[in-house]
């Protein structure tokens, strides 16, 4: 992968990847650029589709960090900062390279992975369309103000409206780097944009018509994002592929 400028502050790149059909992989993963933890819980997931996603998701984030601060992707060493609700080493994720001007956020579900850089704190999320039942039991953890949004879409297009708010509102949570640890109740993410949280900026990000995703970036003043696809084919052994510079 070619070498890439950081966002300028203001700015976020985001990058896609969808797992491909069995019969369209034409490759070897180049699983050494991945740790030794990576590798073992790529070759541990139950189901080959996950340890598949989740290799090709790693390499990816790996191989564009290294593009970013041309930097070899086997070389960089992930930690965890404090998380801010309890203060133990479980928050955001970032590089182990002190004053690094390269923020990230990682998110992979059902054969689609999500990566955003940017120069600033960055969440990404990507899920699933959810199926009904999911709708109705999530619903009654969320902001009362969300809620009351769902249940005012019609039932046709309430299933993506529940993902779209829930992948808002996973982004900002990675953002923050309390995950889950935040109660959902306790910030609202809907789609009154005035009314989300200050000092973040909340995007929705088109996946197609099976998955929804979003990114939470730490400004008030998102001047702009790019979206593109990363080829398969560069995670590849040899990396012949390159990467993919045209919008999603």
């Amino acid at each position: 992968m070619s070498g890439l400028a950081v966002p300028a502050e203001g700015r976020a790149d985001l990058w896609l990847l969808r797992l491909p059909s069995p019969e369209d992989i034409t490759g070897t993963l180049d699983l050494s650029v991945l740790d030794e933890s990576e590798r073992a819980r790529a070759s541990s997931c139950r189901r080959q589709k996950g340890g598949f996603l989740y290799a090709s998701a790693h390499i990816a984030l790996r191989r564009l960090l290294g593009a970013y601060l041309d930097h070899p992707p086997a070389g960089l060493r992930f930690v965890r900062l404090p998380c801010p609700c309890c203060d133990e080493p479980h928050g955001r994720p970032t590089l182990g390279v002190p004053d690094s001007a390269v923020h990230f956020s990682l998110s992979h579900s059902s054969g689609m992975a999500l990566i955003g850089i940017a120069a600033v704190p960055i969440g990404v999320d990507v899920e699933e369309v959810p199926g009904t039942s999911t709708v109705k039991v999530c619903s009654t953890a969320v902001h009362p103000d969300e809620r009351a949004e769902i249940e005012a879409v019609p039932a046709t297009l309430r299933r993506a409206a529940f993902g779209q708010l829930w992948t808002r509102k996973e982004a900002y949570l990675k953002g923050l780097g309390t995950g889950l640890g935040r109660p959902l109740s306790q910030d609202y993410l809907g789609a009154e944009e005035s009314a989300r949280p200050p000092g973040w900026t909340v995007v929705d990000i088109p996946c197609g018509p099976a998955h929804t995703g979003a990114a939470a970036v730490a400004t008030e003043a998102l001047t702009g994002t790019s979206l593109r696809w990363i080829p398969i084919e560069s995670l590849y052994a040899g990396d012949g592929g390159g990467l993919c510079l045209s919008a999603a």
